[in-house]
């Protein structure tokens, strides 16, 4: 039977193997770019039909994309943007530079796409597998940017690069964000090793466009673009300072160019590390020759779901998808420009893969009041061991509370913070997205929307 509805359409591909549930594992049958590559081919290659900019990266690769499709939109290319993982939206996943599809074409496409998948197989040594979630989130968006007659498409890869799904396509260009120690059990336990997957995504000859990143990972993207004969544009030899401020009205960011040039721009999301994100966003435009002065007013409107993305005031309530202790680390000293340590009370949860003890450190640095909760249940996580790592970390005079359920997490901190305080729910994007529907749902707020 056909699909009426575009949640038919996500229960019908979380029907199948969904890796982003699935990380403790790590096999060739799984993890391949064959059966993409034959999946697209049987759609006719929706892929080709327009211009494609690639990113991998540990973090900030999310706000990257967002600012280079927000700029293309803004010079006049319908655009679409891939992402990854959503806050409390399915369609924040697949977009018009950040504006959901209508459901129409939403339902359409997926109906299009169900058809298709009756007669294709594929067929590996060990017999006939079927595609992935994700692999199936992919070609559903290449779809509707074809369908929606896009011109250009900012691809978000979902984890690593070597093996992502995103990685059957041939770019305009590539950038690769800084690296982190992430999913060490998929992509190995050293920078270097995870460097190296990353840098897969580097196309023979392709402009590759790199963020700052530690000398070992520069290193291993380096000597991957020699490799593949890519031009580097690094962002620290473009740039000869880069600054910011987090204010209550956004992020104060000053820019000096190696050529010159500085701009100051007051960018809508806050936290240094957007910074980082939009210059390299604008290093990347500049040099493909896509840059024209108004696309800086587009840049200081760019919003994104779960990036410093304050939600109520009376107090602040704000929630980020921090999940790495150096994005961490950065949301929190940024934080605490904004509001002193007494005021600040963290909503925190983390998946069972983190470095949790350097994670709880910077935590208990920030606040003295912090409620652990659930980060959904896509994927694995132990609050019992979370809640018993940070009481023996806490001083005396902190509070530390175990509270699984999000909307009773919620209620618990609005109860504690004064007025004039702030609520920051940080650690996992699944618990941000948790808090997210727990606040509208205790407004009454109708279908969440891509802010």
């Amino acid at each position: 039977m056909p699909i009426t509805k575009f949640s038919e359409m996500i229960a019908y591909m979380e029907r199948f193997t969904n890796l982003e549930k699935q990380t403790d594992h790590y096999t060739t049958r799984t993890y391949r770019l064959d059966r993409m590559g034959k999946l697209l081919e049987h759609l006719g290659n929706p892929e080709r039909e327009f211009k494609t900019i690639h990113l991998a990266g540990s973090k900030g690769k999310g706000s990257t994309a967002s600012y280079l499709a927000t700029a293309l939109t803004a010079l006049g290319y319908k655009t679409g943007l891939f992402l990854s993982p959503h806050l409390s939206d399915y369609r924040e996943r697949f977009t018009l530079a950040g504006r959901f599809f209508d459901e129409p074409l939403l339902v359409e496409v997926g109906n299009h796409l169900i058809e298709a998948l009756q007669d294709f197989t594929f067929i590996d040594e060990w017999g006939p597998t079927a595609p992935t979630t994700f692999e199936l989130f992919c070609a559903y968006a290449y779809l509707l940017f074809s369908r929606s007659g896009c011109t250009w498409a900012v691809i978000e890869t979902g984890l690593g690069g070597r093996l992502d799904a995103t990685n059957t396509i041939v770019p305009e260009a590539v950038l690769l964000c800084p690296i982190e120690l992430e999913h060490t059990r998929i992509l190995g336990t050293t920078l270097a090793q995870i460097a190296a997957e990353k840098s897969k995504i580097i196309k023979e000859g392709v402009p590759v466009f790199i963020g700052y990143q530690e000398p070992v990972v520069m290193d291993t993207f380096l000597d991957e673009a020699e490799r593949m004969h890519a031009p580097v544009h690094r962002l620290d030899g473009a740039l000869t300072a880069l600054t910011s401020i987090t204010t209550c009205e956004g992020e104060e960011v000053t820019y000096r160019w190696a050529d010159g040039r500085e701009e100051h721009l007051l960018l809508l999301m806050r936290g240094g590390v957007q910074a980082q994100n939009s210059a390299l966003a604008l290093l990347t435009l500049r040099t493909l020759g896509l840059y024209e002065e108004h696309i800086l007013t587009a840049f200081c409107a760019n919003t994104i779901p779960g990036r410093f993305q304050r939600l109520a005031t009376k107090p602040d309530l704000y929630v980020d998808g921090a999940h790495t202790y150096h994005s961490l680390s950065a949301l929190l000293c940024s934080f605490a420009t904004l509001y002193e340590k007494e005021q600040i009370t963290i909503i925190y949860g983390a998946l069972k893969d983190k470095d949790h003890e350097h994670m709880v450190r910077t935590v208990l640095d920030h606040t003295n009041r912090v409620i652990v909760s659930r980060p959904g249940t896509y994927k694995k996580s132990d609050l019992g061991r979370l809640k018993a790592l940070f009481d023996s970390m806490a001083e005396p005079d902190q509070t530390i509370l175990l509270i699984e359920e999000n909307s009773a997490a919620l209620d618990a901190a609005l109860s504690m913070t004064r007025e004039d305080g702030a609520i920051l729910v940080c650690g996992s994007f699944y618990l941000a997205g948790g808090i997210k529907e727990a606040f509208e749902a205790r407004e009454g707020r109708g279908e969440p929307q891509l802010a």
